[in-house]
């Protein structure tokens, strides 16, 4: 049975009509405070063409699930990884992990959709690919910031999400003074309310576009969890995300 036929049997909100495509691909914006915004496309590249870009990233990125460090600990990363970066820019290194950087020349498909994404965000220079496979429940991204020195203090980040859909968490990012002064004064009631409105969750559905600009890095943590399905349902799905990210003045990359 084929990869897509495993995911639309797992999750069948992946088995959407093309015919859908016009209405999914009406964008909604979340503003954030401090000027940070969160953009969503639900349907940013057609439901077919979705599918082939899927499959090609599935069996033709060479995917790494590299070891790093997190609270003093070596672990396996979570998910399966793949960095593209354009010339000249500076080592990226998270969790004491530094991935190897290919090429845009390396990866040539890569490139259209590296226009495409430039074409619907006038102004925007990326100039760097992250690229994130989830195989499964059990796989995924934990509380982080994206604050790397070589992205800068307002990187302007663009995901691009195939297969699967997958809740997509921002909280805000709180100081550790206002922190335990709330701790002290509130209920716990009044707590879980703050919390619950100090979130944002964004379903990234197959072929969808977010984007996130300003501070988010700054005043947000993100996340992508783990979900609680059971383990023969996990091996039935798998979802790749991409985030294109620009950093100081980014030069946009010539295709």
């Amino acid at each position: 049975m084929s990869l897509r036929k495993l995911a639309t049997k797992a999750n069948p909100n992946c088995d959407q009509s093309e015919n859908d495509d016009e209405k999914a691909k009406k964008q909604t914006t979340v503003a954030l405070g401090k000027g940070s915004e969160v953009v969503l496309i639900p349907r940013f590249i057609s439901f077919d063409r979705a599918w082939s870009w899927f499959d090609y990233l599935n069996t033709k990125i060479p995917w790494t699930r590299p070891t790093i460090r997190v609270f003093g600990r070596s672990c396996l990363q979570p998910r399966d990884t793949c960095y593209v970066a354009s010339p000249g820019l500076p080592h990226l290194v998270y969790s004491g992990y530094q991935p190897h950087a290919y090429s845009w020349d390396d990866l040539p498909p890569l490139k259209e959709l590296l226009e495409a994404v430039h074409k619907a965000l006038p102004g925007s220079s990326f100039n760097s690919l992250l690229l994130n496979r989830y195989k499964g429940g059990n796989d995924y991204v934990a509380w982080h910031s994206d604050d790397e020195k070589v992205y800068g203090s307002t990187p302007e980040i663009a995901s691009l999400s195939f297969g699967c859909e997958r809740e997509f968490f921002l909280k805000k990012k709180p100081s550790r003074t206002s922190q335990e002064r709330k701790s002290d004064q509130e209920s716990s009631s009044k707590r879980l309310k703050r919390n619950h409105d100090d979130q944002h969750s964004f379903m990234l559905k197959h072929g969808s576009l977010l984007v996130m600009r300003g501070l988010c890095s700054d005043i947000r943590v993100l996340g992508m969890l783990q979900l609680g399905i059971s383990r023969s349902l996990q091996r039935k799905y798998l979802i790749c995300l991409q985030q294109l990210l620009s950093g100081p003045n980014a030069d946009r990359t010539e295709l």
